[in-house]
């Protein structure tokens, strides 16, 4: 399987997802904060709205819905991988020397799981005792939990010249990153098609920061990236090198967004689900009025890009209103102040595009799903009560592998 994208509204394919699973179990009212969630959502009602939405874009689509938890199994099966990762993660513990006794008693699929939900000390002693583990508190996690895992877009994005592993800003979320690329790596479905765009080959051990909710392939031509709370100014400009050195992309624009937690992401205040058709949370879009547009000047001897940096006084919407005439905008809320802000905090600008003019929402944004309906767009509703609570929308939650071009 190919990994690329030249668009976000194409007729969908193939997406990955996660199933969320024990990771969410493991938050309580003490640990939401540094977990990065606001609330402690019930699990079986969050299992039974992804499984809806999983469902809905198979028979809306008839796109191959592939799992995170599937694929990463059919990696790990492999002892030497396994072994390589789980020495990695045991590392901080102490107890690399013990991963392959440690690995004799856990199956691939326990071992799947552990490495998604985390595994304590006094749950690892079920299992297997040592000397390391004495020393530590039962209640310590190992392995650290991934609950925001099903929020897909963050680790990983897919664009038009292969894949960007996301540097994730909290240390506690890079474990997700380090999974997908394990993936990408290894699987059969990738590894042979597999490019990396970010980490540039050359990089320092100090990466600036990137994650995958800020990246927007806008068309074949062009590639749209936040400066966000969770993205840097540098990473734009590495990804933009890459993207720029070789391929069809013209022109990478960089949006600046406030700095703050409801616009964590660029997508979750701005979505594109039709050529000349975008989604937008107004207050964000008009809070920075400059939007910087990279272009390749030319190449060095050796191979590397030098940038053309236009920073423009204008909102993205303005610029592209000036490469797309007819550009419509949708406001969520329906452009009402109060319910755009109350439908901002569930991402309602956060649509899941399956085909052109055609989204998954949440059926609790009902102003700005009336909006899109009256635009002309088809919406399909999934219920939300608990897959709202790690603040991300349907977006959020898929990686969107390949899509038709037309």
């Amino acid at each position: 399987m190919d990994l690329q994208l030249f668009s976000e509204f194409g007729t969908l394919e193939a997406v990955l997802t996660h199933r969320p699973g024990h990771e969410i179990e493991r938050l309580t009212p003490y640990n939401t904060s540094k977990l990065l969630f606001e609330d402690v959502p019930y699990l079986e009602v969050m299992q039974q709205e992804h499984d809806e939405f999983t469902q809905l874009i198979r028979t809306s689509t008839g796109a191959q819905v592939l799992r995170l938890h599937e694929l990463l199994m059919e990696v790990l099966v492999d002892p030497v991988i396994r072994k390589r990762v789980f020495s990695a993660v045991f590392n901080p513990s102490g107890l690399t020397l013990r991963v392959n006794e440690i690995l004799e008693r856990f199956s691939t699929s326990e071992a799947t799981t552990m490495l998604i939900a985390g595994i304590k000390v006094k749950e690892l002693k079920k299992k297997f005792t040592c000397p390391e583990l004495d020393k530590l508190n039962d209640y310590e996690y190992i392995i650290p939990p991934s609950p925001n895992l099903y929020f897909m877009r963050d680790p990983a994005a897919v664009v038009q010249t292969g894949v960007i592993n996301s540097n994730m800003k909290y240390s506690g979320r890079q474990h997700e990153s380090d999974v997908l690329r394990l993936i990408f790596e290894n699987h059969p479905l990738f590894k042979n098609s597999y490019v990396r765009v970010f980490p540039p080959k050359n990089h320092s051990d100090t990466l600036p920061k990137i994650e995958g909710g800020d990246v927007i392939v806008l068309s074949k031509k062009a590639l749209a990236i936040g400066c966000s709370e969770r993205t840097e100014e540098q990473a734009v400009e590495a990804v933009a090198r890459e993207v720029l050195k070789e391929g069809d992309v013209e022109r990478i624009y960089r949006v600046d967004l406030p700095t703050k937690r409801n616009f964590m992401h660029l997508d979750t205040v701005f979505t594109i689900i039709d050529e000349n058709l975008v989604v937008t949370y107004p207050d964000a879009m008009d809070a920075i009025l400059q939007t910087c547009v990279y272009r390749k000047d030319n190449t060095t001897e050796d191979g590397e890009v030098r940038l053309h940096i236009e920073c423009i006084n204008e909102s993205i919407l303005s610029v592209l209103k000036h490469e797309i005439p007819h550009l419509e905008v949708i406001q969520t809320g329906a452009g009402n102040p109060d319910y755009s802000l109350r439908e901002q905090w569930y991402d309602g600008a956060n649509v899941f595009a399956i085909s052109p003019r055609r989204v998954i929402s949440y059926n609790r944004n009902k102003f700005t799903n009336r909006a899109l309906r009256h635009a002309g767009v088809e919406v399909l509703e999934i219920n939300s009560s608990e897959l709202s609570r790690g603040l991300g929308g349907p977006r959020c939650m898929t990686m969107p592998l390949k899509r038709k071009l037309f």
